[in-house]
């Protein structure tokens, strides 16, 4: 490379060759050179919130008379960029780096500072628009990273996340109302049990998406709160006491998603306990797509040899080597979305609690595992939805000839002749290989009419009054 291909920055500790093309300046250039760890960068949401936080700050500083106007519009535009992508290529700077992620904050200074002074009609390098005295002023990065992180945490869960799960809470309330009417064999202990509809056991599922939306939403609220206006350690130093409250209003008004000032600026930048509570509520939403996805796999296990009640989409072969074969594979991604999301909610754990003093030093790692788990359970709802869910048939038939065959119709057999009896014809229906109904009228404890109303499967899947005539 020739000298033509960079330019030199200067920061505090000298001068930097950044590359010429680069809107990055001399800080973010020392974070790419000490930080060549992992090759994880911030993503989307997280870059998006930092051009927020930039343009809420320029405007509030200019509505406060704190940033001449041309300056603060300059800003407000290159950080509209940022906001859209149009420079995602600018933010290359690790995950794992110093821990209160001022590396991360300094870039997006240098890179809207650069921009900046290109519409202000200068040149790149010039710093006639300053990264730290214009677009990080009245800011630190110990207050500038945590909102960011409340930001793009909570867009991902409001706009992104549960939408996805309200889809797929839509499409198991339609399989519960199309299974409604299949009478199956119910399972505990993975034994057979009582009767239960299709339809119930699908309830079970929606209900569980539902609440997870509500866990989501609930916890959703503390990220509401933002530490911007702390500055260094929660005082608040250089910054006008209307700051906080005033870019509060412009991030609100930029994302549409409602924010606030911190309660209290101490806790809010030496704590992350709402982004751990609130990846908690993700790690519980993970779970609970776990389960369904389980539960969907062995109701759709076989074809021939397994249980064979629900008929799965075929998405793809199965296998290379065994012809035919249609594997639950959408299912299966799920599975292994819940286990990376456990994953990361324990990196979010134990880097929530570790602030030391004044500061948390974990907040990179935080912010980014908190995202990849929202970036995952969306995406897998969404397909769960769309792939598996919507696709699912019940085999009426089969479900019908198995729950006939049941011992667990048995069961209803107790308020007739009592549950000795009924123990009895149960376990000689198994050893005989006939029907509970078989063996009960065989043995003159019930006549046929009687046994085909007691031991009538769809009944069973009901609430009855003991003792009702």
């Amino acid at each position: 490379m020739s000298d033509d291909d960079f330019r030199t920055e200067e920061d505090s500790l000298g001068e930097m060759q950044v590359p010429a093309d680069a809107y990055w300046g001399a800080q973010t250039q020392r974070a790419i050179e000490n930080f060549p760890i992992s090759s994880v960068t911030f993503d989307r949401r997280f870059v998006r919130a930092l051009g927020v936080v930039k343009k809420s700050t320029a405007q509030a500083n200019r509505e406060l008379g704190l940033l001449g106007g041309d300056k603060s519009d300059c800003i407000v535009e290159a950080a509209e960029e940022v906001i859209a992508g149009e420079h995602d290529d600018q933010f290359p700077v690790d995950v794992f780096q110093t821990g209160s992620g001022t590396s991360s904050n300094m870039n997006a200074n240098e890179v809207i500072a650069n921009r900046a002074t290109e519409l202000y009609g200068g040149e790149i390098g010039t710093r006639e628009i300053h990264p730290n005295d214009h677009v990080n002023y009245g800011q630190s990065s110990n207050d500038v990273i945590p909102t960011a992180m409340h930001v793009s945490a909570r867009e991902a869960v409001e706009k992104d996340l549960i939408p996805a799960l309200s889809a797929l809470r839509d499409e198991l309330a339609a399989k519960e109302s199309e299974f409604d009417d299949v009478v199956k064999t119910g399972r505990t202990h993975l034994q057979d049990a009582t009767p239960i509809t299709l339809g119930q056991e699908f309830s079970g599922y929606r209900t569980q998406i539902e609440k997870g939306i509500e866990r989501v939403r609930d916890s959703s609220k503390r990220l509401g709160e933002l530490a911007l206006g702390g500055t260094a350690v929660g005082t608040g130093l250089n910054t006008h006491p209307e700051f906080p409250e005033l870019v509060a209003e412009y991030i609100s008004e930029e994302t549409g998603v409602a924010f606030r000032e911190a309660d209290n600026h101490y806790e809010a930048q030496a704590a992350h306990d709402a982004m751990s509570e609130a990846h908690g509520a993700l790690k519980t939403v993970a779970g609970s797509l776990n389960k369904i996805a389980n539960d969907l796999r062995l109701l759709a296990s076989g074809p021939r040899n397994g249980l064979g009640e629900v008929d799965q989409p075929e998405n793809q072969p199965g296998s290379s080597i065994m012809p035919g074969k249609i594997n639950p594979v959408v299912a299966e991604a799920v599975n292994q979305v819940h286990k990376q999301v456990v994953g990361n909610d324990a990196a979010v754990t134990a880097g929530a609690p570790e602030g030391q003093i004044d500061l948390n030093l974990y907040k990179p790692v935080i912010a980014s595992n908190f995202l990849q788990s929202a970036e995952l359970l969306t995406n897998s709802s969404e397909v769960f939805a769309d792939k598996f869910v919507a696709k699912l048939a019940a085999d009426r038939e089969h479900c019908k000839a198995q729950v006939e065959q049941s011992m667990a119709l048995a069961t209803a057999l107790n308020p007739a002749i009592g549950y000795d009896k009924a123990s009895e014809v149960a376990k000689t229906a198994l050893k005989e290989e006939k029907s509970v109904k078989q063996v009960a009228v065989e043995r003159g404890y019930l006549t046929e009419a009687e046994a085909e109303d007691v031991l009538d499967p769809r009944k069973m899947t009901e609430r009855v009054i003991l003792g009702d005539e």
